[in-house]
């Protein structure tokens, strides 16, 4: 009796590689792991108040450095240490207009503190500390310390001329000349 024989066609040409229908079951699982696992992740990250705080201020910096540029004039980033707030206006603002963005100034989480700034020309802050954003969009060399209740410390380094914020995990001492 003679065996019988598949045809090679089948057996050499067409099991080489995946179907279409694995290929979509490897992607839908994959969808659904990422699905799942994202939001849980940006959230862990965004809850947490020093990691907010310090996305927030980073945004606020970028902003005022972008509307400097932008419009040709000059921004100021009033922080005030002991309220735990921040607040900015444009240089050209008026005495009333600088009092109405006071007012309405970002007021950090209870459970985060800003620690101290320090900057090139002032050195160390502890009450209220000004950084200045120029119509170029220099801003002098600052670092805003950050710490939360449970004692971790974030500083933000913001760079002259780059326009670069860098996070730095922990208080990060600097020192003038």
């Amino acid at each position: 009796m003679l065996p019988i024989r598949r045809s090679d066609h089948h057996a050499e040409g067409f099991n080489r590689g995946y179907t279409l229908l694995e290929l979509i079951v490897v992607i839908v699982l994959l969808g659904l792991i990422f699905g799942l696992t994202a939001p849980k992740f940006m959230q862990g990250l965004l809850t947490d108040s020093l990691n907010a705080t310090s996305l927030r201020l980073i945004g606020l910096v970028q902003d005022l450095r972008e509307q400097a540029i932008r419009g040709q004039e000059p921004y100021t980033l009033h922080i005030d240490i002991r309220a735990n707030k921040v607040w900015a206006f444009a240089s050209s603002a008026s005495e009333e207009e600088q009092e109405k963005a006071r007012k309405r100034a970002y007021q950090l989480p209870p459970d985060v503190e800003i620690q101290d700034i320090w900057s090139w020309t002032g050195g160390k802050h502890y009450d209220e500390a000004i950084v200045r954003f120029s119509k170029k969009g220099y801003v002098e060399q600052s670092v805003i310390h950050l710490r939360s209740e449970d004692d971790r410390e974030i500083s933000l380094e913001l760079y002259p001329f780059l326009g670069t914020i860098k996070i730095h995990d922990g208080y990060v001492e600097k020192t003038s000349g």
